[in-house]
C-alpha cells in the first residue's frame, strides 16, 4: 500500500510540473517568440525540484504526444516507477510503468 501511495505521489507531482510547462508552452505559443526553444521545468516526482531544462519546441510536443511520457533532468529518474526512454544532451524522456503510475498519469493529463 505504501508503495502506490508513493506511486500516486510522485506522479501527481509530475503532473503538476506537465501542467506548468503546458501553460510555459501556451506562452512561447502566444507571444511569437522567434526562438523554437524553450525552457521547462524538470518534470521530476521531487516537489522540491525546480530545476529547468531547454529544449525546442517540436522536442517537447514529441514528449507530450503520449500523456505517460515526461522531460527530467538526467539523475532525477524513479527505475521503480518510470523507464528512461530516451537519452539527450541535458534531459531524458520518461515513460511512466504500466499499472497505476501510467493511469495516473493519463488521468491527469491536459490534452486529449
Amino acid at each position: 500500500m505504501a508503495t502506490d501511495d508513493r506511486a500516486r505521489r510522485i506522479g501527481e507531482n509530475e503532473a503538476l510540473y506537465r501542467s506548468i510547462n503546458e501553460r510555459i508552452e501556451d506562452l512561447n505559443t502566444a507571444f511569437g517568440l522567434v526562438t523554437e526553444t524553450m525552457s521547462v521545468i524538470c518534470e521530476c516526482g521531487d516537489l522540491e525540484c525546480n530545476e529547468q531544462i531547454e529544449l525546442d519546441i517540436p522536442a517537447y510536443e514529441h514528449v507530450r504526444a503520449d500523456p505517460t511520457q515526461f522531460v527530467v533532468l538526467p539523475g532525477h529518474e524513479l527505475p521503480d516507477v518510470e523507464e528512461v526512454i530516451e537519452r539527450h544532451d541535458g534531459y531524458y524522456v520518461l515513460r511512466k510503468n504500466p499499472g497505476a503510475p501510467a493511469q495516473i498519469a493519463r488521468d491527469m493529463s491536459e490534452r486529449d
